[in-house]
């Protein structure tokens, strides 16, 4: 018989009854009923049910164990009684009587319990995550997120795609987000950075005629982190395609991310074509590029009802600047003043003024309009708000109003509050979106210049000559999000491949061809050598895989996380370097401050 086991704890069934077994793993917890010990056996695989009576020779050693001892057990399969039989467990029909006991290794006390469903402080987790991660809903995270990550490869080899692994260590790029750099002890004063993507590379292959890439690939960022991203690190399903148009994007992925979320999801329902949704649409009707669209809220124009209206303070507004909108917020199933009056609390708390309302009521058999809006603007325009948005009695409404880019996130914000309270978001299912036509550039008011609205790599839609005729602002890109339940999983674009284009483009966020020379030449040398039209995208492996375990942070799915500060507590990084490691690299440390 092998030294630690002859099989998993997760592995024996009544096929197994009479056998002599070997099993080694975690004690999960041990019972005393009345003298006779029943101990859980965990491992990677599961948890076998061991029996140890006083007349065992194991006896004496099991009255010894305690919590996540390390053992190895050796004894007898057999049956469970009909009426202890545990049908959530695999094994649930067998236990196994022990004959001999060992322990393999002593736990001390530990810092949380693994067995229970305790909450314990996120920083003890993180510092003691080796522990954490023994735990069920951890343990259970990991294995989906591997089992995910091995059948995408698998669907990305069937689907003609090749693996290639690109750089960690290259020069710095313009992709939205700080470097990490890395020093060059060979080199001293210059600096490697770890690729925010691998997105030159990528195109770099499609040049050299590889025409169908994937990596799992990992990307660093040095950014703030949030709910749906990891400090400083995370892993994409990195991909590009050569001679292909966006819509052969589409056509590629969406079956390969509606397979995977049909796999894993649950059997919850996953969209069969995903919409495509162009992104001044989404904001306009969801207030935001990454709607949810679970909720079924839309939002409106309603400027014109309120322009010349009695309610002073939106006819003012529009009066002043034709640029200002107000924008409708529907809310079915909200029409009470308890509703509404919390919505404009919520908003108060939000930095608003308030929220504007009106809801309609049923009073003495006609329809009635309540709020202080209704009354300014009279029963007409509230009517024909309310036909507008197809509200009825029972319903209600919210404005929000100004300039767009000003208050559509707020307004998203709304209606994402107001589907949740009042029921109306739907639950588990996945709802998948495309989000097209992002513009090419925004206006950088902080620099007061035009800049990147996304990928400066994207091709414009009408090439150079959109570049050099339209008004920046106006020029479209070859652009795409995929978003589901509100969450942006992947961003993507069919990439600029012409020199003179990419020059132009540059030309106009303020990038002179020597500069541009300077910092992408590798790229413009291999445009200038031929280079076919290529186009792809990097679906978020974490936040695929968030979504699919139902976790509220990306932190719950990723192996060794840092807090919320960008600290590894358990390895204790960032650390100081030695005054010898500082030297190697020609650098000194100047104190903040």
């Amino acid at each position: 018989m092998h030294l630690y086991r002859s099989q998993t704890c997760g592995e024996l069934t009544a096929a197994n009854i009479g056998q002599s077994v070997r099993l080694s793993g975690w004690v999960h917890r041990v019972r005393d009923h009345g003298g006779l010990l029943f101990i859980d056996l965990r491992d990677h695989y599961g948890i076998t049910q061991i029996v140890v009576d006083p007349d065992s020779p194991a006896f004496k050693e099991a009255e010894a164990l305690r919590s996540e001892w390390v053992v190895r057990i050796d004894g007898e399969v057999k049956a469970r009684p009909a009426e202890t039989v545990n049908k959530a467990l695999p094994t649930g029909e067998v236990e196994v009587f022990a004959r001999a006991i060992e322990p393999l290794s002593r736990a001390e006390n530990l810092p949380l319990p693994v067995f229970g469903d305790q909450d314990y402080p996120e920083e003890t987790r993180l510092k003691y995550r080796f522990v954490d991660l023994r735990r069920e809903a951890p343990h259970a995270a990991m294995k989906l997120r591997s089992s995910v990550i091995r059948r995408l490869r698998e669907i990305m080899w069937d689907l003609g795609f090749t693996e290639y692994q690109t750089p960690i260590l290259t020069a710095s790029s313009p992709e939205g987000a700080r470097d990490f750099l890395v020093p060059s002890r060979l080199h001293p004063g210059k600096f490697y950075a770890l690729p925010q993507a691998p997105q030159q590379f990528k195109q770099l292959l499609m040049v050299a005629g590889f025409d169908r890439y994937f990596q799992i690939a990992p990307c660093f960022r040095d950014e703030d982190p949030r709910a749906d991203r990891s400090p400083g690190e995370f892993y994409q399903l990195d991909m590009e395609m050569s001679f292909v148009t966006q819509e052969d994007v589409f056509q590629a992925v969406e079956p390969l991310m509606r397979g995977i979320f049909e796999e894993f999801g649950k059997g919850r329902p996953v969209t069969p074509e995903f919409p495509r949704i162009p992104y001044r649409e989404a904001l306009l009707k969801y207030g935001s590029d990454k709607p949810d669209l679970r909720n079924p809220i839309v939002m409106q124009t309603v400027t014109e009802h309120f322009a010349g209206s009695g309610f002073k303070v939106f006819a003012g507004m529009i009066e002043k600047d034709p640029k200002v909108e107000v924008r409708a917020i529907p809310a079915p199933g909200g029409g009470s003043r308890g509703f509404c009056d919390r919505m404009n609390s919520w908003a108060q708390k939000e930095g608003q003024p308030g929220l504007g309302y009106i809801f309609w009521r049923e009073e003495n058999g006609a329809l009635d309009a309540a709020g202080p809006i209704a009354k300014n603007i009279g029963p007409e325009r509230t009517e024909a708000i309310r036909q507008q948005l197809g509200l009825k009695a029972g319903d209600a409404v919210f404005f929000a109003a100004g300039k767009p880019e000003a208050f559509t996130a707020f307004a998203g914000k709304a209606r994402n509050v107001v589907g949740s309270e009042l029921g109306l978001t739907a639950k588990d299912r996945f709802d998948f979106c495309w989000i097209v036509d992002f513009p090419m550039y925004e206006w950088n008011e902080e620099e007061k210049r035009v800049d990147f609205s996304h990928n400066p790599f994207s091709m414009p839609q009408g090439g150079l000559e959109a570049l050099n005729t339209q008004e920046p602002l106006d020029i479209l890109a070859y652009q795409y999000d995929i978003v589901c339940n509100g969450v942006e999983l992947s961003s993507g674009a069919i990439r600029n491949h012409l020199p003179e284009v990419m020059l132009r483009a540059f030309e106009i966020v303020g990038y002179d061809a020597a500069t541009v020379e300077a910092r992408f030449g590798g790229m413009l040398n291999a445009f200038r050598c031929g280079a076919p039209p290529h186009g792809g995208i990097a679906p978020g492996v974490d936040r695929m895989v968030m979504l699919l375990a139902d976790a509220e942070n990306i932190r719950e799915v990723v192996l060794f996380p840092m807090n919320q500060r960008a600290e590894d507590l358990m390895m204790g990084a960032p650390a100081e370097a030695t005054p010898q490691q500082l030297r190697d690299l020609s650098l000194r440390i100047i104190p903040q401050k």
